[in-house]
């Protein structure tokens, strides 16, 4: 990878693009309490010099996500963490749609030089038991596919716990947006370079 890119936003710093929807944006939370806000604080604490971008947009899809990647690829980024899914299966979209839009957004991605961080989603089995299965081993199938890091499960330990979640079950609070960013940083310092 050039040694140019992945500083453009960050001057000095590489760019780690966190891509997602809600949960990535910081649904009813304040700015500095989603998670990318949390791990780019986590980063300095730990010594990384990278500067976390968040591009997340509520209501987003993996269509809507594969239509606005190239857009924020304009930020050059190192590594982008690809948090999208949870709303095709909300609202029972096609499962092969979703992996065919979340394959288009991580070749792009590659093909920019980004590293990727893909984390995956389950769904309550509301839809069906073989839906939430497919749904579960399609994020498994393209992170094989595209040789990509993969967080099993990006809400471990937070979904479905009243105390960490709003009133939905799904989206954190302050405290649960703590254990997510752990749970992103666990699986993306292996990615990370000390500079």
């Amino acid at each position: 990878m050039n040694a140019s890119l992945g500083m453009a936003a960050g001057k000095d710093r590489p760019v780690i693009l966190a891509f997602g929807d809600s949960l990535t944006a910081g649904f009813m939370v304040g700015p500095s309490e989603n998670y990318p806000a949390r791990l780019q604080k986590l980063l300095d604490e730990k010594g990384y010099h990278y500067k976390v971008v968040n591009a997340g947009v509520s209501g987003d899809t993996t269509a809507g996500g594969a239509a606005r990647i190239g857009w924020v690829l304009q930020h050059e980024p190192e590594i982008v963490i690809i948090e999208l899914g949870a709303n095709d299966g909300l609202r029972g979209l096609s499962i092969s749609e979703m992996r065919k839009n979340l394959g288009t957004i991580i070749e792009i991605c590659q093909k920019k030089g980004a590293k990727v961080l893909l984390a995956g989603m389950e769904i309550t089995p509301n839809l069906g038991a073989e839906y939430s299965k497919e749904f579960r081993e399609s994020f498994i199938l393209l992170a094989e596919k595209y040789q990509v890091e993969l967080l099993p499960f990006f809400l471990k330990g937070v979904a479905a716990h009243p105390e960490l979640t709003q009133p939905d079950g799904v989206h954190p609070l302050a405290n649960g947006y703590t254990i997510v960013t752990q749970t992103v940083f666990h699986h993306l310092e292996p990615m990370l370079k000390k500079r």
